[in-house]
């Protein structure tokens, strides 16, 4: 991961926000029925998103999967550590050491963790291959008609579209385990063109992975894969995924489902020291 450069939070900030300004496809912030806290929120994110290994530290998560994905490999700084934040994040470099990861901090934007870590030399990480921003977004439940298939499993194929090819048993562990997860395929000509992860957290959908073809896109794909997704877990009062700020394709299509934003977060690393 391109982890070595750092940037003052504010100018990155500013600039995400700007450009997302000027292309009009952030969404206006909004609040789905029941849902309660950002708190909540992410800890559905974090619970259909399984480490590896997972450690608590008061009430962070420290988290690590073999480098696949920042959610899965970094400190969700959310909450009280239980100890003065000098010592929290020297324990985040530590357990990245221990794992072979890079440290990294999740950070929710606007929190007082920003401005802790910031004092601490931490900075935003805008080299990040996500992007330097993620926004996480909620909807209720929409039911409807689907041409998507939901699997247990992942079906031939589902693999190629996910990862690029075969998984790496950290992949796998990433993106099969959770409380109830679900495969979504879309085919065409007997060939999987699109893709989805679901994963039933309590009353929660969560939404992931949403891949199609370059070949086929434009072409409805992925409101399948949603809509069946939706109709995979009917008992589930409401949806919510991430996604980068700068991924202006994915913010076109979410809104037009009726996503609203919640509240966003970024990934911060130490000093070079």
């Amino acid at each position: 991961m391109r982890d070595n450069r750092q940037y003052l939070p504010t100018a990155e900030g500013a600039r995400t926000r700007c450009c997302l300004a000027h292309t009009r496809v952030r969404a206006d912030r909004g609040q789905t029925p029941g849902v309660s806290t950002v708190s909540t929120l992410e800890a559905v994110c974090a619970d259909a998103w399984p480490p590896q290994v997972s450690r608590r530290l008061g009430e962070w998560r420290l988290r690590a999967a073999g480098g696949y994905t920042g959610r899965a490999n970094s400190a969700l700084a959310a909450g009280d550590p239980g100890m003065p934040t000098e010592q929290a994040l020297k324990h985040v470099v530590t357990f990245a050491d221990e794992h072979g990861i890079p440290p990294y901090a999740q950070v929710i934007v606007g929190s007082h963790w920003e401005r802790e870590l910031a004092e601490h030399g931490w900075a935003v990480n805008a080299a990040h291959p996500k992007g330097a921003e993620s926004a996480v977004l909620h909807s209720p439940l929409r039911t409807g008609s689907a041409t998507a298939k939901v699997d247990n499993e992942p079906p031939e194929g589902w693999w190629e579209l996910a990862v690029g090819g075969s998984a790496t048993e950290a992949q796998r562990h990433v993106l099969t385990r959770g409380p109830n997860v679900g495969f979504a395929s879309v085919r065409r000509a007997d060939r999987i063109v699109g893709i989805a992860r679901g994963c039933v957290v309590g009353d929660w959908l969560h939404i992931a992975v949403v891949e199609v073809h370059p070949d086929y896109r434009r072409q409805g794909i992925a409101t399948a894969l949603l809509a069946g997704l939706n109709l995979w877990s009917p008992t589930t009062r409401g949806r919510v995924l991430q996604v980068a700020t700068d991924n202006h394709p994915a913010w076109r299509l979410y809104l037009r489902h009726g996503y609203r934003e919640s509240h966003r977060y970024r990934y911060w690393i130490p000093p070079a020291n």
